[in-house]
């Protein structure tokens, strides 16, 4: 597998996970480096297949050469379409490791990592319209304000919002060194890297709107999944393992569950054993394992 690109998290819990089946089919929707899908491959017989979803351009390198895989690179928001496309109307289970993959945080010139001076985009797809540049320099107070305190849980995002738009009056604010310039006061040094990756994160969420497609991929599921199909999904943040966890119990996002004229809850899926994080040898091993979360469902 290509680690350089992605160290895969959770590789053998998550796949096991899918108890896979020799000739069932699967789908893995965050391809990246291509770790979980080989080792998906590994256990499926000469009649299986597994279909995998990318809307980064760069994953395309990590494509394998196997007649049983297809790579589709688009967002995984187009589940249930692109699995049409080919034929495909019920799969045996369906694996996401949602977030940023290592590579797209280690390339400098994507504006992932506070690790690096680049321009602000943060898209995961280049063919993206709205880019962090924009988020940055075209959104108004409001909408900023919104954008910190619902994806960076930021309490102080009024402020931080109107030193943005402040600033970018006198200049756009082009550089992820000129937003931390701009935002110094709101950086004391102790808490200078997290408070960044607070304020990255909810850039990144609404540049590629990912709760919207986290909603739209789980709305999708109970449709594209056959009787006894399995969900592994690893989640990397409170905000998409609180969507994940509650859909899962309740089968939808808000409010409670739906009941059947006697008052049985009816729901789509059921959990299979409890929240998995990664252990501290693969946390020593890969940092960016450390927040991780795998959940685990069947379909009813």
């Amino acid at each position: 597998m290509n680690e350089e690109y992605h160290n895969p998290v959770l590789l053998q819990e998550s796949v096991d996970g899918l108890k896979v089946h020799e000739n069932g089919v699967y789908v893995d929707v965050t391809f990246g480096g291509g770790g979980h899908s080989k080792e998906i491959l590994k256990r499926l017989g000469p009649e299986g297949k597994l279909f995998a979803f990318d809307q980064d351009e760069d994953a395309l390198v990590n494509t394998v050469d196997d007649q049983r895989f297809t790579l589709i690179n688009e967002n995984f928001r187009f589940l249930k379409q692109f699995l049409k496309f080919y034929g495909i109307l019920k799969v045996d289970g369906i694996l996401a490791d949602f977030g940023v993959s290592s590579h797209q945080f280690d390339q400098a010139q994507r504006g992932f990592s506070i690790r690096f001076n680049a321009d602000l985009d943060m898209r995961m797809s280049r063919k993206n319209e709205l880019s962090a540049f924009k988020v940055v320099n075209k959104y108004s107070i409001e909408n900023l304000a919104k954008v910190f305190f619902d994806y960076g849980e930021l309490r102080n995002a009024n402020a931080i919002s109107k030193k943005i738009v402040e600033s970018r009056l006198e200049n756009p604010i082009k550089t992820t060194e000129q937003l931390k310039t701009v935002l110094k006061q709101f950086l004391p040094k102790m808490k200078e890297n997290k408070i960044l990756a607070q304020i990255y994160q909810a850039i990144r969420i609404e540049v590629n709107q990912e709760l919207e497609v986290l909603k739209s991929f789980l709305e999708q599921t109970p449709e594209v999944l056959k009787q006894g199909g399995r969900l592994s999904m690893i989640s990397y943040h409170s905000l998409e393992d609180r969507f994940v966890k509650r859909f899962i119990r309740d089968g939808k996002f808000e409010g409670e569950a739906e009941k059947d004229f006697y008052g049985n809850i009816n729901v789509p899926f059921k959990k299979v054993g409890g929240l998995i994080i990664p252990s501290s040898n693969e946390i020593a091993q890969n940092n960016r394992a450390r927040s991780a979360k795998l959940r685990i469902a069947e379909r009813m």
